[in-house]
């Protein structure tokens, strides 16, 4: 890979697409906290990782259409919200994602006319994933599909974690699951992953799922959209954080 500006990204947030809205990304940060553990006999400090955390903000110029910002926004939930950022939208991109609370709403009128918010979340429960595009971002389904497939590399051994982000919908159900095959389906037949299918789908919203945190994942990795009632339009992202060391939630 290659140097990379910020050109042609996408910002998601409840199954909302803001990526026409935001204007800029201002803080994308995870990780845990450095606890000072320094002892008396020491010429250093010395650190433990403590809690995660983390953080996306963002600022936004003002859209009350009906899938507008405003409308994304302006209700300040009490409940978890789940933000995604998209660093380009093609296939393996990628992206940070987490479930926290959206903290603010506030706005700023300046002399020259513009009007532009600012948005704070911050994580709960998970902190900060840095993820794979699974999908392109967004990806549309007219119908049950399977999904072009990304190459990690090698298997895994501690799970994983995936979100998704469904921003338009059309239809009776339709549900989301990640397949997986050690050689791309050569003689290794796609397969689902244990713990890795989102609930049924019947309307716009966002998920995170986790599957077993000890179970092996294999090298390659697809999305596919499944159907009992049928639909006609599924428009959807999905990202993956492929664990490569043991990790607690």
């Amino acid at each position: 890979m290659a140097k990379q500006s910020g050109l042609g990204d996408n910002a998601y947030l409840g199954g909302y697409n803001l990526s026409g809205d935001v204007a800029a990304l201002s803080t994308i940060r995870g990780g845990p906290a450095a606890l000072d553990v320094t002892a008396i006999d020491k010429f250093a400090h010395e650190r433990v990782g403590g809690l995660r955390s983390g953080e996306i903000s963002f600022n936004t110029w003002f859209n009350d259409a009906a899938a507008g910002e405003h409308v994304a926004l302006k209700g300040l939930p009490t409940a978890d919200v789940q933000v995604m950022y998209c660093r380009g939208t093609a296939l393996g991109n990628q992206a940070a994602a987490m479930v926290g609370k959206q903290v603010n709403y506030d706005w700023t009128r300046g002399a020259d006319g513009s009007l532009q918010g600012a948005v704070q979340c911050l994580d709960n429960g998970y902190g900060l994933e840095w993820c794979r595009l699974l999908t392109p971002a967004p990806r549309t389904d007219l119908g049950a599909t399977t999904g072009a497939s990304v190459d990690d590399g090698a298997a895994s051994a501690f799970g994983l974690s995936a979100y998704l982000q469904v921003l338009a919908w059309n239809g009776v159900d339709a549900t989301v699951k990640i397949q997986e095959s050690s050689d791309n389906g050569a003689t290794d037949p796609f397969a689902d992953v244990t713990g890795g299918g989102f609930a049924q789908i019947t309307s716009t919203k966002a998920e995170r799922i986790q599957t077993s945190l000890t179970l092996a994942v294999e090298r390659y990795l697809r999305a596919v959209s499944i159907t009992t009632g049928g639909f006609t339009s599924l428009v959807f992202a999905v990202a993956y954080n492929r664990h490569l060391t043991a990790v607690a939630y």
